[in-house]
């Protein structure tokens, strides 16, 4: 019988989906922009509700947002907010499905700055993930300097429903900075990826 292997302490061992989140995706560096771009339209439709309702709903906005490609999202009009607004695969809030537009279309602005999206955004960490050294959950930080100056410079660029504690969940989430507790099997996974790359 093989050994469960231990994960950080948020993650709830009931769910395979959770699971499969966590041991894939969770704290994997990310310099894809579109993928990054996705993981900013979730992150700020979750705000006030849980990741799981967001994780669960992810293949519905996946089709209702043109596979998260900010170039389609950003030339959505007031007919297709109205159309998302009657999609219950997603959460419709207005605020929120506005801010996805406004936020593909200040996305694209920075691309354009800055050459990609990752380029920018990867600055704020001086290019390289910062490893935490998480015990409990309890030592998860819900904001940092870094997540304070990155959501303060978005939202001087414009960007909506992106605040320091959204922004930085989307950092644990991109890899930015590995937030995996130092029992968990996938912190030394992450660690040794990224001193090969």
């Amino acid at each position: 019988m093989s050994e469960i292997p231990t994960r950080c302490p948020w993650v709830d061992t009931t769910k395979p989906d959770y699971i499969a989140y966590h041991d894939l995706e969770w704290g994997v560096p990310l310099h894809d922009d579109n993928q990054i771009f996705e993981f900013l339209v979730l992150e700020s439709a979750q705000a006030g509700l849980s990741w799981y309702t967001i994780l669960r709903k992810r293949e519905n906005y996946r089709k209702a947002f043109a596979n998260f490609d900010p170039t389609i999202i950003a030339t959505f009009d007031e007919a297709q907010v109205e159309k998302l607004m009657g999609n219950a695969g997603i959460v419709r809030n207005r605020r929120k499905i506005e801010a996805a537009i406004n936020n593909a279309q200040r996305f694209l602005d920075v691309q354009a700055e800055f050459g990609s999206f990752a380029d920018y955004i990867w600055g704020f960490v001086g290019g390289a993930p910062k490893t935490n050294h998480i015990e409990s959950l309890s030592d998860y930080p819900v904001t940092t300097q870094e997540s304070d100056k990155l959501a303060k410079d978005l939202k001087k660029r414009g960007f909506k429903f992106l605040g320091s504690t959204t922004i930085y969940a989307h950092m644990q989430a991109t890899g930015m900075v590995n937030d995996h507790s130092i029992d968990c099997f996938r912190r030394a996974e992450i660690m040794e990826a990224n001193a090969d790359s």
